[in-house]
């Protein structure tokens, strides 16, 4: 985290101001002065102003990467350097403090110093520094900084359909069938010319042989039939297949908690009441109590699954299914997240994918099982379906955790 530099009084100011915004502060209360004191004498004025604890050993970590944000060189190519370090510690995080998903004040400090020379790079060295990026996107959405920096244009994935090779290959073998046909008439024409002489000869076969000649007309065309028929139904039985494997199946909308609580008698579940544009909550039960605490959850957004079949987790009603992302070893999972102009009940598409969901899954029919190998997010962290992001109005969802999958 070491880099060499200093920061300035405006610099300073602007971090005064987002910590304040992070921590609901008025920061014309806050009596400090950001030229004469250092950030770490401006960070714990704030925070005895909030009436946070200064002497936890979450306050200590923070301090570690104010001394990041006090040493970083804002206009040298070094701050290149210190950026490309920076962003492969970034690549297993969602946020820099904890392994949960809420931003702490290491986050805002962190944010602040940074901005300006990220949002200056050109895009290619943007492209450099992809976990960086990510992580101010995610910090921006979760706080609301609009009237403080510039927003962060992050070039979202594009689903590009894949080219129909195996079309064209049908094609060229049709081709090539025709060729074929074309060639055999041709021979079979110059074969009758010159065996005209013969057909004196031919005419003077026996009735009994031509009998027989029908006899295997006829079964060859019952075989012919008999083998259509059965193309027909594996066809079917494949269109069915792929029916029952359509993620259009599923009714996957953006959500947003209102609350989350610890599950009363299951110290592995979540309680959470989501908002999914209806007159009334949704009650979810999620096993996130390993990964997130309630306080994380909370006005946070997600993306769930609202046509699963209801039920009681542990004697608690759940009416739906949290969609979240996991690395391969599970010790780290957290919600997918729906853009920041995404509302909540908005039903998430998938491009070429079209279809009525179910009103409810048939847990019989294990459809859910069976759809869900096919999600998991891409190397940028979209989530996808089979490689097609799940879109919004706003934009695709995303999880900070790259090539996860995703249940």
């Amino acid at each position: 985290m070491a880099a060499n530099g200093s920061i300035n009084s405006n610099k300073k100011q602007l971090i005064v101001s987002a910590l304040c915004k992070h921590l609901s502060l008025d920061p014309k209360k806050i009596v400090c002065d950001a030229e004469e004191s250092d950030l770490k004498t401006l960070y714990s004025n704030i925070l005895k102003a909030s009436g946070k604890d200064s002497s936890s050993a979450l306050c200590d970590e923070v301090m570690k990467w104010i001394e990041f944000a006090e040493s970083f060189i804002a206009d040298s190519k070094a701050c290149f350097d210190v950026l490309s370090k920076f962003n492969e510690e970034l690549t297993p995080k969602a946020v820099l403090l904890g392994n949960g998903l809420r931003p702490s004040e290491a986050d805002v400090v962190v944010f602040s110093t940074v901005h300006s020379s990220v949002i200056g790079l050109p895009k290619a060295h943007q492209e450099k520094l992809p976990h960086v990026v990510r992580w101010m996107d995610y910090i921006q959405s979760i706080e609301d900084f609009k009237e403080l920096f510039e927003n962060v244009s992050v070039e979202k994935a594009r689903f590009e359909p894949p080219v129909e090779v195996e079309s064209n290959a049908k094609k060229i073998t049709q081709s090539s069938k025709n060729a074929d046909k074309s060639e055999a008439g041709s021979n079979t024409k110059t074969t009758d010319r010159k065996e005209g002489k013969g057909a004196t000869q031919e005419k003077k076969e026996s009735i009994e042989t031509e009998t027989v000649g029908k006899d295997k007309k006829k079964k060859a065309t019952g075989d012919k039939d008999a083998t259509q028929e059965m193309k027909k139904s594996s066809e079917t039985e494949a269109s069915e297949k792929d029916k029952e494997l359509s993620v259009s199946l599923l009714n996957i909308q953006v959500g947003l908690i209102r609350k989350a609580w610890k599950h009363p008698s299951a110290d592995s579940l979540l309680v959470e009441e989501i908002d999914i544009g209806e007159a009334k909550v949704r009650q979810v039960v999620s096993g996130l109590a390993k990964y997130c605490n309630p306080d994380e959850l909370t006005n946070r957004r997600v993306v769930l699954i609202t046509n699963v079949k209801p039920g009681k987790l542990r004697d608690v009603m759940s009416e739906g299914l949290v969609l979240c992302a996991s690395n391969e070893d599970h010790t780290v999972v957290e919600p997918l997240l729906p853009p920041g102009g995404a509302k909540p009940g908005e039903r998430v598409s998938f491009s070429g994918i079209d279809g009525k969901p179910e009103d409810v899954l048939n847990p019989k029919k294990k459809q859910l099982e069976k759809i869900t190998p096919h999600l998991f997010t891409d190397e940028k962290g979209v989530a996808t379906f089979k490689g097609i992001p799940f879109m919004t109005s706003a934009g695709p969802c995303t999880s900070s955790i790259l090539k996860a999958s995703i249940k």
